[in-house]
């Protein structure tokens, strides 16, 4: 079967597009981001094909671009749009997808409707990626129980940012969830800083041990 992942984060900006680019590159696989909110600048699928190495035939297209860099539930209401569940469909590829979400776990969709909501229906494994700074104990001690109570796979937790060993250490022993490994911030930016970078924090292999 062809490994799939989705890359969640704690909160908003904590990272997750900078690791999903340099997981897909590393894999050689396809980059999907399914809600883009704010299309000002460069947008999130633009970043993972700039900064991931990857070729601009996997990153494939969102199926709902919204204007306002805002909820995705509020910016839909601005653009008159309505996100529809069953349009949320994880393409079928011939090499690993990556899928990344908006924001946290509990982001609204709409009034009724969670991305974790989505997360349960598709059983793809997640990875949970998370600060080192302070706060995210809490931050990510509560996103592991929010992805267990909705009985979703969790393959582990990436931490992006300078080392923090207690911190990293007890969110391991009491969110039970295996760590990854541990981007750290990167002063110059590119395909080549990060997918070297990712090469020596990740064992690149052990992302290929879990069928989706």
């Amino acid at each position: 079967m062809i490994t799939r992942f989705v890359v969640s984060g704690t909160d908003t900006a904590v990272g997750k597009t900078i690791f999903s680019a340099a997981l897909t590159g590393a894999l050689e696989g396809y980059y999907w981001k399914p809600i883009q909110a704010g299309l000002e600048g460069e947008t999130d699928s633009e970043t993972a094909l700039r900064i991931g190495g990857v070729q601009g035939d996997r990153v494939l297209p969102e199926v709902y671009r919204l204007a306002t860099p805002a909820s995705p539930h509020f910016s839909a209401r601005l653009d008159g749009v309505v996100i529809d569940p069953a349009t949320l469909v994880p393409p079928v590829t011939d090499r690993p997808l990556i899928i990344e979400g908006a924001g946290g776990l509990l982001v609204p969709l709409a009034d009724d409707l969670v991305f974790a909501d989505i997360f349960a229906r598709w059983r793809i494994p997640v990875i949970l990626c998370a600060r080192t700074s302070l706060g995210t104990i809490n931050h990510t001690l509560l996103s592991l129980e929010a992805l267990r109570h909705r009985a979703i796979p969790i393959f582990g937790i990436a931490f992006i940012g300078d080392e923090n060993r207690e911190t990293q250490r007890i969110i391991g022993e009491l969110g039970r969830g295996p760590i990854l490994g541990r981007l750290p911030l990167l002063p110059e930016l590119s395909a080549e800083t990060l997918g070297r970078a990712f090469r020596d924090n990740f064992e690149i292999a052990s992302f290929m041990e879990m069928p989706a």
